[in-house]
């Protein structure tokens, strides 16, 4: 719901006393960047390139774009810096994002959304699902680098060590509520565990 995938079944969301449903001009006006689950499904078109991927946030603004046209030396530009950054493999830039292992996909959408300069909120869901080790400890640095630099990070998890690894403040949802917040310096695990199991 937070990222535009569901809409909510009631209530409103409400974003620097504004309405918010997610959609992409919301979320670049709000600066709300979001890393759902599943990435290729959620976040990319599979058969477009990882450079048109990784322009999806940007593609109609200078210096990618000049009125209605797209600027395409921009855009691969773009992304040969985002993929050096972030330690992107691909074959390059033109190769369909959809070839590429998990790890490297995650790593592209997570270079589209943390590479803008006015990033305020990113929306983490399962970042790491399924991921291997390498690429679990890159998303982790990239997300703890996020964090340090004065981004607010949401991040949704079934991974309890995940959630302990890189949290400050814990809060669990069961049955649509919250049903426990604590920090993490003073959380109790044993009654996380029973909460997030609906007890």
């Amino acid at each position: 719901m937070l990222a535009g995938q569901r809409p909510p079944t009631s209530g409103q969301v409400w974003v620097n006393g504004e309405p918010y449903s997610a959609t992409r001009r919301e979320m670049y006006k709000h600066k709300v960047f979001a890393l759902p689950e599943e990435p290729l499904r959620n976040a990319c078109v599979p058969h477009m390139s990882v450079a048109e991927n990784m322009a999806l946030r940007t593609f109609d603004r200078p210096p990618q774009a000049k009125g209605i046209l797209l600027i395409l030396k921009a855009i691969r530009q773009v992304a040969q810096g985002l993929i050096q950054q972030f330690s992107v493999k691909t074959p390059s830039p033109e190769t369909p994002v959809g070839n590429l292992s998990g790890g490297n996909v995650q790593r592209a959408v997570l270079a589209r959304e943390l590479s803008a300069d006015h990033i305020k909120l990113l929306i983490a869901a399962n970042p790491c699902f399924g991921l291997d080790f390498a690429a679990v400890e890159f998303i982790h640095g990239q997300i703890v680098e996020a964090r340090n630099r004065g981004v607010a990070v949401l991040l949704v998890s079934e991974d309890l060590d995940e959630l302990l690894k890189l949290s400050d403040r814990i809060l669990v949802i069961s049955g649509g509520k919250f049903v426990y917040e604590s920090a993490i310096a003073q959380a109790d695990f044993a009654t996380i565990g029973r909460s997030m199991a609906g007890h």
